[in-house]
């Protein structure tokens, strides 16, 4: 009876297997790498003055960052690396840049003062991104404790885009200016949003969905910078709202409470 040498197939079998499993976790890291980008992007179209563009960028490393984490998960692929360089992204991409280019587009005539404000933004936005890292698996994965960073950049940007390239009036700069120190503020409190992990409605009711999903697309399509605006806006304001509603929660219970990353 002759038997065959399966040694070197068996190789084979394993170098593509490895192969795969390093082709899956680089895409989550790609994706991170691209959210990275598009941060540093806004920068530089910040300082050209192309401040709708950058705005813009902004938004788009936003998707980069809600599908970094989602592919990781779907592919089983989440590490303490990834957990790590996408928080460092998100400190280029949503508290470097829009704290930049809220400065260069409104904030820059009001001298000093304007200073404090938009730095208040960064440390806070990463004040709550380490936070955030440290709490992972510790906090009900249904919601945020304060405003994320992307929810915080995404109202800066919003705004940018709603107000234009008209000239602004000197109260619609302080404005500003409080505006930012409030979202600042908001990315460090205590305040509970939601984080819409836990809701499936495309399962659940996916002719709703549909509807929902079609009529936003719409809305996007004839009113973007209002639509954007209010939509980031109004989820800003929702923690504060709840806490006036709902109250301060007592504890967590213990099976909320997710082991995995985030």
């Amino acid at each position: 009876m002759i038997r065959r040498h399966k040694g070197p197939r068996r190789r084979r079998w394993h170098e593509l297997r490895d192969k795969r499993r390093r082709g899956i976790v680089l895409l989550p890291s790609l994706l991170t790498t691209g959210n990275l980008f598009c941060g540093f992007f806004a920068l530089l179209l910040t300082v050209e003055g192309r401040y709708g563009d950058a705005a813009l960028a902004i938004f788009v490393a936003m998707i980069m960052d809600l599908l970094d984490g989602r592919v990781a998960r779907l592919m089983k692929a989440t590490s303490q690396f990834g957990v790590e360089f996408d928080s460092l992204a998100d400190v280029v991409s949503f508290c470097v840049a829009p704290a930049f280019l809220l400065y260069s587009y409104a904030l820059k005539d009001l001298s000093r003062p304007a200073w404090f404000g938009v730095f208040l933004f960064v440390i806070c936005g990463a004040l709550r991104l380490a936070r955030f890292n440290v709490q992972t698996g510790t906090v009900d994965r249904r919601f945020f404790i304060g405003l994320s960073t992307p929810a915080a950049a995404g109202v800066v940007a919003a705004t940018v885009l709603l107000l234009g390239d008209e000239p602004l009036a000197h109260w619609i700069q302080i404005a500003l200016a409080a505006a930012v120190g409030v979202l600042a503020l908001l990315m460090v409190s205590t305040f509970r949003y939601w984080s819409f992990k836990e809701v499936d409605f495309v399962r659940r009711r996916p002719l709703q969905t549909l509807l929902v999903v079609v009529l936003a697309v719409m809305i996007v399509a004839t009113k973007h910078d209002l639509f954007l605006f209010m939509l980031f806006t109004g989820y800003a304001l929702s923690g504060p709202v709840r806490r006036l509603i709902v109250g301060r929660p007592l504890s967590v219970p213990a099976e909320l409470v997710s082991k995995e990353s985030p």
